[in-house]
């Protein structure tokens, strides 16, 4: 018999979480004063200058012995997925990389604290993908769907090589199929033991982006370049905005709205905004700005209780797995994978230790072997 959902109510009869580890997280930081959100930033350094050229940071900023011992203590690695985008001419095209990549410096600051820093790799893309809608868009770079595919899948194999055998991927654009896409794909071809993972970061908590009676709330819904993107951009790294540059602008539909929901499907309709195309003018038609919102209200306080939310949301998905599975243990793989334990004990190895195999020997199974 299957266990009935519980639900944890709040003021906002629209504001509901479900009670769970997760859920009790994110009520907490819905309903915390101003006084303790500012504490919860504080907490993770947020905010804080970009750390992308910054030493003992990511893995790629770290010498090898180093990064090494630190992988040793904690194998969980983060993999900030960006872009290139045009977001109006107030905001950077650069937008989405550095929102994802200055959230995640601000998990590696305060797991540091707790003694056991995560890991942080470059981000795997730069340019990333596209939907159709953004097609011929100055200032977006698109990259075909495959491109994004095998890169990722090719990074993750990597990683899991050099002994990182939990890869969470937390994207902060819209081309989440391809990355599902990567996933299934990587587990298919390779069929790896580990805990391999991707987070939307705004789909994640997105109850704090609907407007509510609060002062400093959101007046409008997450959509592109609008006031809550441009809220944590002012927020993270407001000397790349110009607010006098800002402009409104907003989508042309072409049928009658109600089926289609927006970026974080906040208002529960039937089909999220990735399942079609043709209802809207594409983006260099319909909003040839690159907003679809209103970046004028925008300001850094209001973007302060998301931040603070997600940070501890994605501090419970670290917390959880490094707890289940602390660092070089990995999930059972005769329970997730067709593979024998027996098979795989010597890729699982530490790297370059005796009797260690590198992954790009692992020899291919089943009805995906030859992709």
């Amino acid at each position: 018999m299957s266990e009935l959902c519980k639900w944890l109510t709040t003021e906002e009869p629209d504001i509901f979480f479900e009670d769970t580890n997760v859920g009790r997280v994110k009520k907490a930081v819905f309903e915390a004063s101003d006084e303790e959100i500012d504490r919860i930033l504080a907490e993770y350094g947020i905010p804080a200058p970009s750390e992308l050229g910054m030493p003992n940071t990511y893995i790629q900023t770290t010498n090898r012995t180093a990064a090494i011992e630190k992988r040793r203590k904690n194998d969980i690695v983060f993999v900030p997925i960006g872009c290139t985008e045009n977001h109006g001419l107030h905001a950077n095209t650069g937008l989405d990389t550095f929102q994802v990549t200055q959230m995640l410096e601000g998990l590696r600051r305060y797991t540091a604290k707790q003694g056991h820093e995560c890991n942080i790799a470059f981000p795997a893309l730069l340019y990333g993908g596209h939907p159709y809608h953004h097609i011929a868009m100055p200032g977006t770079v698109n990259m075909p769907h495959e491109v994004v595919q095998e890169t990722l899948i090719y990074v993750m194999l990597g990683l899991w090589n050099d002994g990182y055998r939990k890869i969470i991927f937390i994207n902060n654009h819209g081309h989440s199929w391809m990355l599902t896409a990567a996933i299934q794909e990587f587990c298919k071809r390779y069929q790896l033991p580990g805990i391999f993972r991707f987070i939307d970061w705004h789909r994640a908590i997105r109850e704090f982006f609907m407007p509510v009676n609060r002062e400093g709330s959101f007046q409008t819904s997450f959509i592109h370049a609008d006031e809550i993107e441009t809220s944590f951009a002012r927020l993270l790294f407001p000397d790349m905005i110009d607010m006098s540059k800002a402009q409104e602008a907003w989508p042309k539909s072409l049928l009658p709205n109600g089926h289609f929901d927006n970026s974080v499907d906040a208002y529960r309709r039937p089909c999220t905004w990735e399942m079609g195309e043709g209802h809207n003018a594409i983006e260099i038609k319909g909003t040839p700005e690159g907003v679809v919102g209103n970046p004028r209200l925008a300001t850094a306080e209001k973007a302060k209780r998301p931040a603070a939310a997600f940070l501890k949301y994605i501090t419970l998905v670290h917390d959880e797995i490094l707890e289940a599975y602390p660092a070089g243990s990995v999930p059972d793989p005769e329970l997730t994978t067709m593979r024998s334990r027996k098979e795989l004990e010597s890729f699982l190895r530490e790297p370059l230790s005796e009797g260690w195999k590198s992954v790009y020997e692992l020899p291919r199974i089943g009805v995906f072997e030859k992709l």
